[in-house]
């Protein structure tokens, strides 16, 4: 694990925003009521297929 980086001004908000469109992309597929299903690989046990987008966003690292 890397120490704690401090950022501020564009650099933090470029961060913030380079962020937020990974979660969006990876969200996107479940939105609407044509939305796909999602398969989830997790280190232990069975994948899990849902359609929910919080669940997508939650197993995000």
């Amino acid at each position: 694990m890397a120490a704690k980086q401090i950022a501020l001004g564009y650099t933090a908000r470029d961060s913030v925003l380079r962020g937020v469109n990974i979660l969006a992309n990876a969200v996107k597929a479940t939105l609407g009521p044509r939305g796909r299903n999602v398969l989830i690989e997790k280190t232990f046990g069975a994948p899990v297929v849902t359609k929910d987008g919080v669940t997508v966003a939650k197993e995000i690292e």
